[in-house]
Parts: C-alpha cells; structure tokens; sequence
C-alpha cells in the first residue's frame, strides 16, 4: 500500500510538471503567433525580455538547429564552461537523440513533444523538455523549455526509501508480538516458567514500536519547520552531568564510565531542551556502543565565531565507508546490534537536523577498534 501510495504522488507531481510547461509554451506560443510588435520592439527582443525572467532553462533553435537564444538556466545547465550557447548547433550543446528529435519534429512538422532525458556534466542531472514549434519575424522556430527533475527525483527516492524503511522497522518487532501471544493462545499462558518471559518479550517490541513512531513525528515535526528554539546562554557542565545521572544506570549495565571534562562555568548559546536532546542521542549511543571498562568523554573546545561539544567513546569505531551516510534517517552500520540494544536508526538524524536549526552541524571522526567522537558544532552569540 505504501508503495502504491509513493507511486501515485510521484505521478501526480509529473502531471503538475507537464501542465505547467504545457501552460507556459501555449502562452508563448500564442503570443508570438499574433507576429506583432511592441512599442517598436521586434518579436525575439520581446522573446528574450521574457525569458530572462523565466527559471526553467530555454532554447530557441532555427531551421539549420543553431541555438539562437536561450536564456541563463540554459546557460548554466549546458554551456559546460564553453561560452555562449547562442550560434552553438543543438548537438554541441545537448548530445540526446531523444531531444534532436524533439526539436526535428517541431521544425519539420510542426509537431510538439514532450520527452525525458539526463544529462552528464560533473553530476547526473534529469530534466523533462517540452518542444514545440513557434515562429516569429516570419520565420519557423522550435523552442524547448527544460524543466529540472534532479531534485525531486531525489526527494522522491528518499520518500520511498523512508516509507519502505518504517515499514520494515514497524514489521519486525510486530512479527515477534503476534507470534508471542499466538504461543500464549496456544496454552503458553499456562505455562509459569515461560509466561511471563513470553510477555516481557511482548512488552520490549512494543515499546521499540512506541520509540520508533516518537522518533519519527519527532523528525517529521524538524524537518516540517513546526518547532522552534529559544536560544539562551546554557551552562554545559551542569547539563552534562544531568544527563550522566539519568543514564547512569544504563552505563552500570554495560560497565561504562562518565567523564565530564566542561568547566563548570563554560555556556553556549543554545536552546537548553533541545541540546540536551541532542547531547542524550549522542552519550545514550556512546554508552550503547562503547567496550566494556570503557569511557564516554564529554569535552568542549571554541573557535572564533563557534563552539564545539564532543562525545567520545572508546568502542569499536566505525569504518570509513559508513561516515558519510551516518547521519541518514534509518543508516545503520549493523542492523542487527543496532535493534539488539534498542535504536531506532533515527537519532542521528535527529540530532542533525535539530543542530542546524541552531545553524550548527553535527560530524563524527573514528578510528576502528579505538572508538568514535562525534561533535556538535554551534554559532556564538555574537551580537
């Protein structure tokens, strides 16, 4: 269901996308085919007064395909640093038959058409061009406008990607629930040396579920821009140990050791709920996937304009070709582990997102079998 969902909004935003180009190359279109001339300007001066107030790239070819006029998100996107784009023939500019077909059809048969295709030019880029034929100063045209996909391609894989991954976090510990109490219904109930081990396995996956789906109205509420920070001047230090204790006996557990090393009187201009948020995920993940024996280190340093908290621990570290992709929403370097101990892949994410609402950033540095400091970096109160 999810991904039929997916699929129907994805169609629907090209729909919107072709009726929009549609609109604007039948107002063209039409414009130009009155071949009349404004307070003495001719028809292609008035064209490319118009296209520079256009965001979508434009090309407008003769009869022989050179590019006559285009406009600068054309520029931009196809110029590959090599001048003007004007007097340039279509091929040099844009190497797609699908697109020299277009514009062929516009010129020899009057034909419009609508047609996809990506282009390669440091990054793969994916525009979809409508063609049509338009004539102007008594001379046939075609004009393509180009309208770039690349970002909502993206953010419509990413869409998919999260509608996918909550389903397959929610169906795991839902799977382990069902089959449980179908045990129970099946005369485990009775059974005093295993009930009650039976439901606290019940109780564990339900309340990941319930974690789970916090974590994610708590992302979707960042992300939608729903919540605000008040930023004041914080002090680090207590905070800190505030959250030592709250976790203190989880790190008992695991026989892990706080270390605060934050001057006492040492503030940051933050907001204080929502640092301690952040500070929470990152020491509750230090004590998760710290060694046993091991330390969780808090420390702060400055730049100029910055302040920089860190969280160390002296784990398993992390490999290179995971750092890139840690702070993903649902990235987890071993799956497995990760739910063994409670996390919802989520926590990274949220730390990102609510440290560049205070116009910071968050980043890690690891060294496998040595362990992992991650930082958060935010802005002085400089005024």
């Amino acid at each position: 269901m999810a991904s039929c969902f997916s699929k129907e909004l994805g169609q629907l935003s090209k729909l919107s996308q072709l009726a929009q180009l549609r609109k604007k190359m039948s107002l063209l279109s039409s414009w130009f085919g009155k071949k009349e001339d404004l307070q003495g300007k001719t028809s292609l001066r008035i064209l490319l007064d118009i296209l520079k107030t256009m965001r979508e790239g434009v090309i407008i070819v003769g009869e022989d395909t050179r590019i006559i006029a285009s406009n600068q998100p054309a520029y931009d996107a196809f110029a590959r640093k090599n001048g003007a784009l004007e007097t340039k023939r279509l091929s040099e500019a844009i190497r797609d038959l699908s697109v020299h077909e277009a514009f062929k059809k516009a010129l020899e048969n009057d034909e419009s058409s609508e047609v996809k295709f990506e282009f390669f030019f440091n990054e793969k880029r994916t525009f979809l061009v409508r063609v049509s034929p338009i004539e102007f100063e008594n001379t046939k045209h075609a004009i393509g406008i180009f309208y770039e996909q690349t970002q909502i391609e993206h953010l419509e894989k990413v869409r998919q990607e999260f509608l996918s991954n909550v389903s397959h976090e929610l169906r795991t510990p839902l799977t382990s629930i069902i089959a449980f109490v179908e045990t129970l219904e099946d005369g485990a109930i009775d059974d005093k040396a295993n009930n009650q081990r039976f439901l606290s396995v019940i109780r564990k996956n339900a309340e990941r579920m319930h974690h789970l789906i916090d974590d994610i109205l708590e992302l979707s509420s960042i992300e939608a821009g729903t919540i605000l920070i008040e930023q004041k001047n914080v002090a680090v230090a207590n905070l800190v140990d505030e959250i030592f204790v709250n976790l203190s006996s989880k790190a008992e557990t695991r026989k892990v050791k706080f270390q605060n090393n934050i001057e006492k009187d040492k503030t940051v201009w933050a907001d204080k709920a929502r640092l301690e948020q952040m500070l929470t995920n990152l020491i509750d993940n230090a004590v998760k996937f710290n060694r046993e024996n091991g330390t969780v280190e808090v420390s702060i340093s400055e730049t100029e304009k910055t302040h920089l908290i860190s969280v160390s621990d002296e784990g398993e570290g992390i490999s290179s070709e995971h750092l890139p992709r840690l702070f993903e929403r649902f990235y987890r370097t071993d799956r497995a582990r990760s739910r063994e101990i409670g996390g919802t892949g989520l926590g990274l994410a949220i730390v990102k997102h609510l440290a560049r609402l205070h116009e910071g950033e968050v980043s890690v540095t690891s060294t496998v079998e040595k362990g992992s400091t991650f930082t958060i970096e935010l802005p002085k109160n400089l005024s």
